[in-house]
């Protein structure tokens, strides 16, 4: 039976090495622990169950700690730098038709909730795509 879990654990960790999700790499731990457990002549129903209670438990405890820790260093990029600035609509931003933000020197197309009128000032909450989603500052 160790000889499967040596075949699986080889292949989680050849998906985790092509993809760097940090989904199957605790997997991988739990699969150790199985083939450890297959060594005490365990039955396989119970390596199974350790396999897939230990990866599940694993991935949901420290994943999320793990990616935030792991992205620490990242640089933010110019565009990141305008989210939460304030900008100037040069043209109406209406519900269905998106307008424009003058932020920083540059022109930018905008959208929001509600209408905004020309020469108001705008937060820029977030970027999607090419276009700004801004809420009017009171």
């Amino acid at each position: 039976m160790s000889i499967v879990w040596l075949i699986i654990i080889i292949i989680l960790a050849i998906i985790e090495i092509a993809t760097i999700n940090l989904v199957t790499i605790w997997f991988v731990a739990s699969g150790l622990v199985s083939l450890i457990l297959s060594y005490f002549n365990t039955t396989f129903l119970t390596q199974f169950a350790v396999f897939v209670i230990l990866g599940t438990l694993l991935l949901i405890l420290t994943r999320k700690s793990l990616v935030k820790m792991l992205n620490k260093n990242k640089q933010k990029t110019n565009l990141d730098l305008i989210i939460d600035s304030e900008g100037i609509v040069t043209e109406n931003i209406t519900k269905n038709h998106p307008g424009e933000v003058k932020v920083e020197g540059k022109k930018w197309t905008a959208i929001a909730d509600k209408n905004i009128a020309k020469g108001q000032t705008v937060k820029i909450k977030k970027i999607e795509g090419v276009k700004l989603i801004v809420e009017e500052v009171k």
